[in-house]
């Protein structure tokens, strides 16, 4: 009865709050868009309305069969949601909202939250679009939150509902990213400057670390970055787990070429201060073919602040490291990922710098064997700051920041000690 209530009082506040807000339809452009499987051959389009709590899916698969798109939990596929549908060889629709009974069986919802806007079938693709809202009262439906949520898609090969663990992917997706312009106070000088791979043959492995070294624009005086960006190829985005740029000591060094970033060759792990970086859950948007080849959304400082480039003190060289995860062992992938610098002459208030916390990893760092659970822990006294330095620190004031672990972290946080 309570559930009841509560459900006609959201649908009370909901359409209420369609009138005011941006209701997508069938036709409207859906703003990000990301490629879910390695083959490339799972395309999602979406966009969502924050006030009405409504997100709108377009998922487009290279099948003549049903297709499938949810969301999924981190330890069991059992119990996801999975809205269907699929176009039957007489031309008719079926559609429904549903569920996974055991990781390969799917039974129908009692409640049928998904509300279908098209579905279509040519020689090439499936294409199914659908709302839904972000949360219902349906037990069987996973909320859609503001967090990095697992998406959950599967298709066939034909029209019968049945999962197959090779057609079946989950990708951990930030649904509900708030873009903010790009335009937002552009500099007139503004120099972009890519810090790239070029043409890396993915290796046949599950992970891999690639490492070079790479010149910063050489400049005569000082200047600020100020926004950044991924470049992440259109059809290598599944296997691009995370990006980062490292500043390198001006006497250091440094070695030339691709190689592991941790493996015989010690020189190309040098160089550990972290600058900009991305990873799987990160803002990034694909652009059709048409008008780039690359994927791509920006990250833009506040306008206040800068990263300093260009006195004696700043670095000249960067490590780009590159984490690649080819879980399918995909053979002949070439990929030239990495990160898009922008630039100007003219400062900002205050330079910017990232504070790395936590643990960096070492041989006798490890989780005790049959352990259930394990805690690692690092603390950062600011007092040793202007030893670490060299020179006396200023007032240090933090606008954001950034948590990641990898897939034996289950729970991370970060704690100021006032």
């Amino acid at each position: 009865m309570t559930c009841a209530l509560l459900f006609r009082l959201l649908l009370l506040m909901t359409l209420a709050a369609l009138f005011q807000g941006k209701r997508f339809g069938p036709t409207s452009r859906l703003r990000y868009s990301r490629f879910l499987d390695p083959s490339n051959v799972i395309f999602l389009r979406w966009d969502f309305d924050l006030e009405a709590e409504i997100i709108t899916f377009e998922l487009q698969v290279r099948t003549a069969g049903w297709v499938g798109l949810g969301v999924t939990n981190r330890y069991t596929r059992v119990g996801s949601d999975l809205v269907v549908g699929g176009v039957l060889p007489d031309g008719n629709v079926y559609f429904s909202d549903q569920h996974l009974v055991d990781e390969d069986t799917l039974e129908e919802d009692g409640s049928q939250d998904a509300e279908l806007q098209g579905l279509t079938e040519d020689a090439v693709y499936t294409t199914m679009r659908f709302s839904r809202p972000f949360r219902s009262c349906d037990a069987h439906d996973q909320d859609i939150t503001s967090d990095t949520i697992r998406v959950l898609a599967a298709y066939g090969l034909d029209d019968t509902l049945k999962l197959d663990r090779d057609r079946t992917f989950v990708k951990s997706i930030f649904l509900l990213q708030i873009v903010h312009p790009d335009d937002l106070d552009i500099p007139e000088d503004t120099i972009i400057h890519d810090l790239e791979l070029t043409d890396f043959l993915i290796p046949e492995d599950d992970t891999t670390y690639a490492c070079t070294f790479l010149p910063l624009p050489i400049v005569s005086k000082k200047h600020h970055i100020f926004k950044f960006e991924p470049k992440l190829l259109k059809h290598n985005e599944t296997m691009v787990h995370h990006i980062l740029v490292y500043a390198c000591g001006n006497a250091s060094v440094l070695p030339t070429g691709i190689s592991d970033c941790y493996g015989a060759d010690p020189a190309f792990s040098l160089c550990s201060q972290v600058i900009v970086g991305w990873a799987v859950g990160g803002t990034h948007q694909a652009l059709p073919a048409a008008k780039s080849s690359s994927i791509q959304q920006s990250y833009q400082f506040p306008d206040d602040v800068g990263v300093s480039i260009g006195t004696p003190l700043d670095p000249q060289w960067i490590r780009l490291e590159i984490h690649y995860s080819n879980f399918h062992n995909v053979p002949g992938v070439y990929d030239s990922s990495g990160i898009r610098l922008y630039y100007t002459a003219k400062l900002r208030k205050y330079d910017m710098g990232v504070l790395q916390l936590g643990f960096f990893t070492f041989p006798i760092h490890f989780i005790p064997p049959g352990a259930e659970s394990f805690l690692s822990y690092g603390l950062c006294k600011t007092e040793k700051f202007e030893e670490m330095n060299g020179v006396p620190v200023p007032d240090i004031q933090v606008y954001g920041y950034l948590l990641h672990t990898h897939l034996a972290g289950r729970a991370l946080q970060a704690v100021q000690y006032r």
